[in-house]
């Protein structure tokens, strides 16, 4: 049997203005031909379809489309929600997509055994046991007691989401001994485990509750697929417990890094992984340099550029043109002629240094304004020359401030 890792779709994600359809129609047009290349059995999306609980029309739309492109295939899909997930919204379509061979998991269901599925391959013989864990919020596990303080809600929570995994993987070795079949069993989940690497679009989703489950609280499964972590990467160790992270970069700070799903193949005791790189549909990049610098640092991503594209632009400035009242103005000037969409800009800033730590243990009455001034220059990337003009524009005004107060 092969199975398709996936998770973090996030449809209907608008990243800084601007939208995310066409890159979700091409990795969707992309995810069909990988299913049929390699046979797929089952695909697996490990949480947060959607990026709101109120996903636009067009997010919908994309969504079921897929359902029914994939229907030819004969593979089936289990679709799980995580915490951007709103379960009414996935409920509304379930029972209709449950008879396209589409299993939805909105939500914790209330009984263990329902999260229990059974995997078949194409020729329709039990292949896989799967403990199908959604993103599993506190209301549905904990019930609150008057009195606790964080850490004990913590630990409840905790225990309570172990608790789930272990009763599920007692029933799956049952539901295995009543089959006779020495079938290999996989679990989902949508949660950060210790030790994940996050990035700036994953956000905390147990605030004050869980800051990370402990790889220990999972049973011994063939597979873990795991979501909510965007960057694709295996956990405890272990290279078949996985986050397949997600298949679009949800952040600058992504654009770097390969994207990819997870294919997996169940053939015996021993089973198999490929790590299938998404390609890149939109190109993106994050700059951090001086204005003078900017040409020749964009040259290798314009000339990997394909016709019609536009490359998706931060920019860090630094030095003196970072200073300047009409920054946004120049940098728009310099781009005008070239294939890019400036997204954001910002002035860099260095992290205050030594000095400044010093004076905060003096009185008032002991700064001179020429300290404070030096001071907060030393936090600039500023050369002598500039610094010695702002002390001297800051002599001036002193200079006039007294005079009037005179």
């Amino acid at each position: 049997m092969r199975i398709l890792h996936s998770s973090d779709w996030h449809l209907g994600q608008h990243f800084i203005g601007k939208s995310r359809a066409a890159e979700h129609q091409a990795f969707f047009v992309w995810l069909k031909q990988q299913i049929e290349h390699h046979q797929v059995d089952a695909l697996i999306v490990a949480g947060d379809i959607f990026d709101t609980s109120t996903p636009p029309s067009y997010a919908r739309e994309l969504y079921h489309q897929l359902v029914v492109d994939l229907l030819p295939t004969g593979c089936q899909l289990i679709l799980l929600g995580g915490n951007h997930d709103s379960v009414a919204v996935l409920q509304e379509s379930q029972s209709l997509l449950a008879k396209l061979h589409t299993q939805v998991i909105p939500g914790w269901l209330g009984q263990p055994e329902q999260h229990l599925l059974t995997l078949r391959n194409q020729q329709g013989e039990p292949a896989a046991l799967l403990l199908a864990l959604p993103f599993l919020r506190s209301r549905d596990l904990v019930q609150s007691q008057g009195g606790d303080n964080a850490q004990a809600k913590q630990q409840q929570l905790q225990q309570a989401i172990a608790g789930c995994y272990q009763e599920l993987y007692q029933l799956a070795l049952q539901r295995r001994q009543e089959l006779g079949l020495e079938l290999p069993v996989l679990a989902t989940g949508h949660l950060t485990t210790v030790g994940a690497s996050c990035t700036e679009s994953v956000r905390d989703i147990y605030i004050g509750t869980l800051d990370a489950l402990p790889a220990s609280a999972f049973p011994p499964v063939h597979y873990l697929a795991l979501g909510h972590i965007h960057q694709p990467q295996q956990i405890a160790g272990n290279p078949f417990w996985r986050y397949s992270g997600s298949p679009l970069p949800l952040s600058f700070d992504e654009s770097r890094q390969q994207k990819s799903v997870v294919l997996l193949e169940l053939n015996g005791t021993e089973p198999k992984l490929e790590l299938l790189p998404v390609p890149c549909f939109q190109p993106m990049l994050s700059l951090k340099c001086e204005l003078k610098q900017l040409d020749a640092l964009l040259t290798p991503a314009l000339e990997q550029l394909k016709a019609g594209q536009k490359l998706w632009l931060e920019l860090q400035l630094t030095g003196a043109d970072a200073l300047l009242s009409e920054l946004h103005q120049l940098v728009q000037q310099q781009l005008a002629d070239l294939p890019v969409e400036l997204l954001k800009l910002r002035r860099a800033r260095t992290a205050p240094q030594a000095g400044i730590q010093s004076a905060e243990v003096l009185s008032l009455t002991e700064l001179e304004p020429a300290m404070v001034l030096q001071q907060r220059l030393e936090q600039e990337e500023l050369s002598a020359e500039q610094q010695q003009q702002f002390q001297q524009m800051v002599a001036a005004l002193l200079v006039q401030l007294q005079e009037g107060e005179a």
